[in-house]
């Protein structure tokens, strides 16, 4: 057995598709210690938030404005205004800039306005708001003054006033904050880092892709533990006891394979109802659709074991029919069983995910998985607006958990393959 294992953790691809594996599971089981909760809990107001860190702007003008002025820090970073102009000016702003440069002859189509300071430099010099030129309409006009006065707001006002209205309906200026105040995120009393912003129901969706990997990869494992039960069973007695029974498991074995595994799973799984489509049931259908080529697999191994000089000598022994299995036939194909309950966990988190893609998953008001959270971002049509954080990070995850499971089964073949063996 130690030499086994120590020939096991030898294989490079079994090392790094366990590491892998073991690593995606350690990050979804202590990621939650740090930051506890529903999974499923709504914050914000519509959906979609960038990644990023969002401040509450309402206490970060009190925390600037009637806390201690110790809480203020003052800063005069060398970029600040540009990063301002930056942020304000939108890529249909700059166009017009560049639209009005053009039409007043001071830039032609071949100048590179890509650069911010180059622009507001043509701009501040051959831009008047008090006089309008010839050619260009009303209406486009007072777009470009909209722009101007954007641009001067930003860069002459160095203080803004913060007022409050008071009990006769009167607004009272209560302090101020000039251009170069700052605050401390940890001082303001409501702060949240998304580290892969929300999904469509403004749920944290990091939090969220922990919790679905867990139960995916949960599913996964039951779904796999009961294809690899039923195939090997019955392998086991089809291939040792021959015969009639034989004849039967390989004509049902035909018979399910045939017909595909996944219409029949389609099938099982719209009977079955919403209701009563909870995790470890759809888990369990998906097992006991997915096991036929365990079981021929198995059979397959133990025709060629069964009149082995051990085998015999177990049957002159008057063992019974269940020690001469488990003592002398099982044994010797329980690494072939271990490669086929890794490969039947990744065939049940991927079947999974296609079913909740289908509508066809577990019902979502209790848990997540990765299937029905890509379900929601295609539902949402997160793919065909760039919001990318709410499905590609799901696609990476199961391709990293399937990847792993089938870099180490890889591994193993070569471990217990002669043919493969180095």
């Amino acid at each position: 057995m130690k030499n086994t294992l120590r020939n096991v953790f030898h294989s490079p691809k079994f090392v790094w598709g366990f590491g892998i594996f073991v690593f995606i599971l350690v990050f979804c089981i202590v990621y939650p210690l740090f930051n506890p909760g529903d999974p499923l809990e709504i914050l914000q107001i519509g959906g979609f938030a960038k990644p990023g860190t969002y401040v509450s702007v309402y206490d970060t003008v009190t925390a600037d404005t009637n806390k201690e002025e110790t809480l203020k820090t003052k800063f005069r970073l060398p970029d600040a205004e540009e990063n301002r102009l930056e942020a304000t000016l939108s890529s249909d702003d700059r166009a017009l800039m560049i639209k009005y440069l053009i039409k007043i002859g001071a830039a032609t189509e071949e100048t590179d306005l890509s650069e911010l300071d180059t622009l507001l430099a043509l701009w501040e010099a051959n831009f008047d708001p008090s006089s309008q030129p010839k050619g260009i309409t009303r209406a486009d006009w007072n777009k470009y003054k909209r722009v101007n006065n954007s641009i001067a707001k930003l860069s002459s006002a160095e203080e803004r006033a913060v007022v409050e209205t008071d009990e006769n309906g009167e607004t009272v200026e209560v302090g101020s904050y000039h251009m170069n105040d700052y605050v401390s995120v940890d001082e303001v009393a409501n702060h949240i880092t998304l580290t892969l912003g929300t999904d469509n129901f403004g749920r944290d969706m990091l939090k969220e892709l922990v919790s679905a990997t867990l139960t995916s990869v949960e599913m996964g494992f039951v779904a796999g533990l009961v294809a690899t039960i039923i195939g090997l069973a019955l392998g086991l007695l089809a291939g040792y006891v021959g015969g009639m029974l034989d004849d039967i498991i390989t004509f049902v074995t035909n018979l399910f394979t045939v017909i595909p595994s996944f219409v029949l799973l389609i099938l099982i799984s719209f009977s079955l109802g919403q209701e009563q489509r909870g995790t470890m049931t759809v888990a369990i259908v998906i097992g006991a659709t997915g096991w036929t080529w365990t079981a021929r697999s198995v059979r397959s191994q133990v025709i060629s074991l069964r009149n082995r000089d051990h085998v015999n000598l177990s049957k002159l022994s008057g063992h019974s029919l269940i020690r001469i299995i488990m003592s002398d036939i099982l044994p010797y194909i329980m690494s072939y069983v271990i490669m086929a309950f890794i490969l039947q966990i990744s065939s049940g988190i991927l079947s999974e995910a296609q079913l909740s893609l289908l509508g066809l998953g577990p019902k979502s008001t209790e848990t997540p998985t990765l299937g029905l959270m890509m379900n929601w971002s295609m539902l949402y049509k997160a793919h065909t607006n760039g919001y990318w954080w709410a499905y590609f990070p799901i696609i990476l995850t199961i391709a990293g958990v399937s990847f792993s499971l089938n870099l180490m089964n890889t591994g193993l073949d070569q471990v217990f393959n002669p043919a493969l063996r180095d």
